[in-house]
């Protein structure tokens, strides 16, 4: 993997080496649009990102706060990218809270306009049969 040895590297090349996104349009996407924090402050993609940086990665329902272990400008296996970060212990904690709350609501699934079926069973229920 092609670690950086100058000690800094673009915001955007980090989080798509480090696979937090799928490409580096989507990681420039998020910067941009506020869903990473660099050290508490709202960035822009060409943010060059240092070792010891905290970052907090927004990603659904789901708020990851990580420490920068190492710099890679590219992309390798998910193993080697594991190896730049490490998430904090709190993060870790609050995101396998959210996964048991969300496990745990109900589903609500939208199937659009009720069937000629569903309309029938709705008639009886309202008129009582």
């Amino acid at each position: 993997m092609g670690i950086v040895g100058e000690g800094k590297t673009r915001i955007d090349k980090w989080l798509w080496a480090a696979r937090f996104f799928k490409t580096r349009s989507l990681a420039a996407q998020a910067v941009s649009g506020g869903r990473v924090h660099c050290n508490g402050d709202r960035v822009k993609p060409a943010r060059m990102l240092h070792v010891g940086d905290e970052l907090r990665v927004r990603q659904g329902a789901y708020e990851l706060v990580v420490l920068v272990r190492a710099l890679s400008e590219r992309r390798g296996p998910a193993g080697e990218a594991a190896l730049l970060y490490e998430e904090t212990a709190a993060s870790l904690a609050a995101r396998e809270a959210l996964k048991e709350q969300l496990r745990s609501e109900p589903i609500y699934e939208n199937k659009g306009r009720p069937t000629k079926r569903d309309r029938r069973h709705i008639t009886r229920f309202n008129e009582g049969h």
